[in-house]
């Protein structure tokens, strides 16, 4: 599994029937900075994944990707490379609280 912001939304009017009906996210990774371990840095690139837990824009989310991705519920048929998995309530690394959806702005 991996961190990543929710960015925004993709509208896909023709797609494969087994996406109909979902959420699709544009996610920005988020990575723990290796220079200054207390704080994140973004990835360069962005990923668009199935929503299945109602996430919306800048929040902090788990997505995996791949093959663990069709096993989220109803999704084995689908053609999905990564879906959202949880929402993101705190991140602690080196036992310092890095990120908190408590205290985040909007």
């Amino acid at each position: 599994m991996f961190l990543a912001r929710v960015e925004g939304s993709v509208v896909a009017t023709k797609k494969d029937a087994n996406l109909s009906g979902r959420k699709l996210l544009i996610l920005r990774p988020q990575l723990v900075d290796d220079k200054d371990p207390t704080k994140f840095r973004s990835g360069v690139n962005t990923i668009i994944a199935v929503d299945s837990v109602g996430a919306g824009l800048g929040e902090m989310v788990m997505f995996c990707q791949g093959s663990s991705a069709r096993l989220a519920p109803n999704l084995k048929n689908a053609p999905v490379d990564a879906v959202v998995v949880g929402i993101v309530d705190t991140v602690d690394a080196l036992g310092k609280i890095i990120y908190d959806a408590k205290t985040q702005d909007d």
